[in-house]
Parts: structure tokens; sequence; C-alpha cells
């Protein structure tokens, strides 16, 4: 097995870093829910969302053609979001840039603070952006993993199904002027 160079494995999880660079003014926002049917489960405390649904919560917009969001016993939200594809945007913290996504599956676990895409999934942030059948990121543990499917699920932006990143140089991300070169002395 080769081991990616630790640049690209530190790139991924910047990619997915989404709840530590999310714009934090996010959280104390009201979350605006529009679809065309919804059914709640009291009991279960469970609802669904379908037909063309929008989550809105500050800069955070989720599109999907279903979402199922459930409360469990402590109280922590955990949301699936299915679509062909389901997105979502949201604002980086600080910057004039957004995070955006997209899956056939998005699952988050509030308890977990963990974010799932599955299936055609990639996260852009900025200009750099990881394709994978499957993007993982866990923000309690730090932890990222993208996973290709193989040439089962290869498609154009995957071509034989393995993952696949693009990464900008640092100067560019930044919008810096590279430094100018050094002068050799004249001899």
């Amino acid at each position: 097995m080769i081991n990616p160079p630790r640049h690209c494995l530190l790139l991924i999880f910047l990619l997915l870093s989404l709840p530590a660079t999310a714009e934090m003014a996010d959280r104390d926002k009201p979350i605006e829910l529009e679809a065309d049917t919804v059914t709640v489960d009291d009991a279960k405390k469970t609802s669904v969302y379908t037909g063309d649904v929008i989550l809105t919560q500050g800069t955070l917009v989720i599109k999907g053609d279903k979402l199922i969001v459930r409360e469990d016993s402590q109280g922590f939200q955990h949301g699936t979001s299915y679509g062909n594809p389901t997105t979502f945007r949201q604002k980086l913290e600080g910057k004039n840039g957004y995070m955006s996504g997209s899956a056939l599956r998005i699952e988050y676990d509030g308890r977990m603070d963990k974010v799932q895409l599955y299936n055609k999934a990639w996260v852009k942030r900025g200009d750099d952006i990881v394709h994978g059948d499957y993007i993982m990121y866990d923000a309690a543990a730090e932890y990222a993993e993208v996973i290709g499917g193989g040439s089962d699920v290869a498609s154009p932006a995957t071509p034989g199904g393995r993952v696949r990143a693009v990464i900008q140089p640092k100067n560019k991300q930044d919008g810096a002027t590279p430094p100018a070169p050094a002068e050799t002395p004249a001899e």
C-alpha cells in the first residue's frame, strides 16, 4: 500500500473540516425548512421532509429530495439528506469563500460531530476539491477519510473510481502575490 504524502492528508483534513471552518454565527441563527410535504412523529422524535427540500441556517444551505431529522435521547440532532444529488454550501469563517459539497446521501451526526457523504461525493473549499465514493469527517477526532469505489463507481470526475484531489498552491488560495525571485549577484 502506498502512503499518501503528509501534505495531501493535511489538505483532505482541511477540506473536510466543515464544522471547524464554517461561519460560527450560523449556529445561533434559526433553521428554516421548505418542502412539499412534512411528516412529524413526536413520539419517535423524527420528521421527514420531502419534495424539493431546502434547509437554511445563516449561510448554510442544504438542498435535497428528502431530509430525515431525528433527535436522540440526549437532545442531539441527526440528519440524513437524499437527492440526485443532495448538496450543501456554507460560508467559511472570516473569509469571502465558501465550502460546498455534493453526494447522493449526506449524513450528519450531531452527537459525534461527524459528516459523511455517500456515493458520487465531492467537497470543495475555495479552489481545492476532493472526490470519492465516500467522504467522512469526524470533527471531534479531527479525522478525515476519503474512499474511492473502484471501477463500478467511475465517473468523469473520478475515472477508475479512485479518490481524486486538486490542491491549489498556498499563495493562490490566499490571493497573495508570490514573492519575487531573489536576484542573483552580478559576477
